[in-house]
């Protein structure tokens, strides 16, 4: 009976680690947060500005709406407590929101990290995966000037968050932004 028991709860474990594994995790760029009529930064040769754009940037991709993804991009601390992270905002661009125009709302992710995230320095390159959900929802940011209340189009919780060295499909700003040196390469 015992050896019995041992096969039923070996046999559930490996169902339970097969359906996790079978949630495939979908590679996404900015790109696909907004609508494709939608200009993105480098075709207009400035970065968006949600004020500027027919729907203010508040059209959300719902095809993607509870699915697995993986997402690169800058990472701007909303909550945090010294260097670890409880909460951040997920940006295409490093400067955005600070100094720089803030990305419209459906090219902004709002994450929360599964675990608390160690992070050196605001707009450090990472990668998000988790379920993502389109959400409008606004966090009030604590910039070197002031407060600013951002509005993001998504969020994503319980997110596995890793560094990277670069961004893909990062938006690289030919203007003057006093974080242009965030955008060059590291030797």
């Amino acid at each position: 009976m015992n050896h019995f028991t041992s096969i039923l709860a070996l046999a559930a474990a490996l169902a339970l680690s097969t359906a996790g594994a079978s949630a495939e995790t979908t590679h996404i760029f900015w790109k696909d947060l907004r609508p494709a009529t939608q200009a993105v930064a480098e075709d207009a040769g400035l970065p968006m500005i949600a004020a500027k754009l027919p729907d203010h940037g508040e059209t959300l991709s719902v095809a993607l709406q509870d699915k697995t993804i993986q997402l690169a991009g800058y990472a701007l601390p909303v909550d945090r407590d010294g260097d670890l992270v409880y909460q951040f905002l997920l940006v295409p661009w490093t400067g955005a929101c600070s100094h720089m125009p803030t990305p419209p709302p459906n090219q902004i992710v709002l994450v929360t990290p599964a675990r608390p995230y160690k992070m050196s320095e605001a707009y450090q390159p990472v990668a998000i995966t988790g379920a993502l959900k389109p959400d409008m929802e606004k966090s009030q940011l604590f910039i070197l000037d002031g407060a600013s209340v951002i509005q993001s189009g998504y969020t994503v919780r319980k997110a596995d968050v890793v560094g990277v060295d670069t961004v893909p499909d990062s938006v690289i700003l030919s203007v003057n932004s006093p974080w242009s040196f965030l955008n060059k390469k590291k030797n």
